[in-house]
């Protein structure tokens, strides 16, 4: 029996802002040791599945493969690269597809989130195991989450009775109101949808051409069109905008008969809101969870996170039950009965366009990452890092000059037609509207501290004349 792990990496978190941001979300952000991602990818692992799929948005490929890179035994990887967002209906559906071309159509796929929490491992390849046996039977299975509160923020799963052992699934229905959750509760019938699935490729794609045909036809042109290069399908925007905008349980769960849900032995969360990342964090006596060193005096209850650049020390007096998140360009004080209403203030910065909505204070590029630490009307300070063997555009700016300063590694910055061996504590000053290249030479991360002065510093004021990531 082949598994295939599939791997659904995509929203922006916007209920996790200001740590998540439309250029860096969820599945990205560290809790604990690694990204949600990569534990997700090392959980279909433990499962035995030893090929792995990726769907993901184009622009996110750079910061996906760093999170396969920093892994011990990154597993071969094929990356479906979405040009937009188009719900997890388009998404399983493309896989489905791409995995019969690409192994067989008897190929198991376990479907997994990459932004969710599963501390239990063991326990969750248990139930995994068994939802691989119902797969090979032809079964569309969910994986099911027995309800701890009347969430709204759930879809659920009915059943004839609530226990430990797989069974059929009666009826999916969308998120209630809270009267409605109270009642599914009370019943003992309901499973909370975890939206993660189990299913082999022939089986959903069966389904999909009973229940969906128009969306499956979508997708097979969308794929037919796709351009293959080192293990990533890339998508032809037109005909992906054509398949429609629709979740898998609408387009195909709903309506079949043949779904089965596996009980969850494990613990899990979908890390939707701050109290659930911060219930991810063992408390301290007061109930608090935040760095080591922060001074909390007459506080319970409260969560501090803070990404800095340099060290920040946090102190709380006589606060509780609060989320504080601080980030070097946005901070976030809220309290936790009202973190699920943090997408309001995401709507509002994006209708002002404020770009702490989409760029993260750290910004990742392919080659590697810039961040502003310090602007004024004249002036912006930047700490650039290069990785080893990378390069950044070809190059120059029309309202800006530039100073670089290399602080750590060593590289060619080329100025013109002239190109300089820099080293750490070495200057080079970039005139206006001159040609210029950073390229990392050595074998560690290149770190440079650019100075940019003139009337007008946006990012905007690029233009590329030449670059290895085809962005030219």
């Amino acid at each position: 029996m082949r598994v295939l792990s599939v791997v659904l990496s995509g929203g922006a978190g916007s209920r996790l802002w200001p740590a998540s941001r439309q250029a860096f979300p969820k599945p990205f952000m560290k809790l604990g040791e690694s990204t949600l991602l990569q534990q997700a990818v090392e959980r279909g692992q433990a499962c035995g599945t030893g090929d792995l799929m990726i769907v993901t948005n184009k622009d996110h490929v750079f910061l996906t493969k760093d999170v396969l890179g920093q892994m011990v035994d990154p597993p071969q990887t094929t990356l479906l690269l979405e040009p937009k967002g188009r719900n997890t209906g388009p998404a399983i559906a493309l896989a489905a597809l791409q995995c019969i071309r690409q192994y067989s159509g008897d190929t198991v796929m376990l479907v997994l989130s990459a932004d969710h929490l599963v501390p239990d491992v063991e326990a969750f390849v248990a139930s995994a195991q068994q939802a691989f046996r119902l797969a090979t039977r032809g079964a569309l299975v969910v994986f099911g989450i027995n309800p701890t509160s009347p969430d709204t923020g759930f879809g659920y799963v009915e059943v004839a009775k609530v226990s430990r052992e797989a069974q059929p699934v009666k009826r999916f229905v969308e998120k209630p109101d809270l009267e409605t959750a109270q009642e599914y509760l009370a019943t003992g019938r309901y499973y909370w949808n975890s939206g993660m699935f189990c299913f082999t490729a022939d089986a959903i794609v069966a389904a999909f051409e009973k229940y969906a045909p128009e969306l499956l036809a979508a997708a097979r042109r969308t794929l037919d069109s796709a351009q293959e290069a080192n293990g990533a399908m890339q998508f032809d925007l037109h005909s992906f905008g054509l398949q429609p905008d629709i979740s898998i349980d609408y387009a195909v769960m709903e309506a079949a008969d043949n779904v089965h849900v596996v009980p969850a032995k494990f613990g899990w969360s979908d890390v939707g809101s701050w109290p659930a990342v911060a219930s991810a964090h063992t408390p301290d006596a007061s109930g608090n969870t935040m760095p080591s060193d922060a001074v909390a005096i007459d506080t319970t209850g409260t969560h501090v996170q803070v990404d800095s650049h340099g060290p920040k020390l946090v102190a709380t007096l006589g606060v509780h039950d609060l989320v504080i998140v601080d980030t070097p360009d946005a901070l976030l004080v809220a309290h936790k009965s009202s973190a699920q209403k943090v997408k309001k203030i995401v709507d509002i910065l994006k209708e002002r366009k404020h770009e702490a909505v989409t760029l993260p204070a750290v910004v990742h590029r392919p080659w590697g990452t810039y961040a502003a630490l310090k602007e004024e009307d004249s002036y912006k300070v930047k700490r650039i890092t290069v990785k080893p063997g990378e390069s950044l555009s070809l190059q120059f700016h029309h309202q800006r000059a530039e100073h670089w300063v290399v602080v750590q590694g060593r590289g060619i910055v080329q100025i013109g037609e002239v190109e300089h061996e820099t080293l750490p504590g070495q200057y080079r000053y970039i005139p206006l509207r001159e040609k210029h290249r950073l390229t990392n030479t050595g074998q560690e991360e290149l770190v440079l501290i650019e100075v940019q002065c003139g009337d007008y510093l946006g990012e905007d004021d690029i233009v590329r004349l030449a670059d290895t990531y085809g962005r030219a």
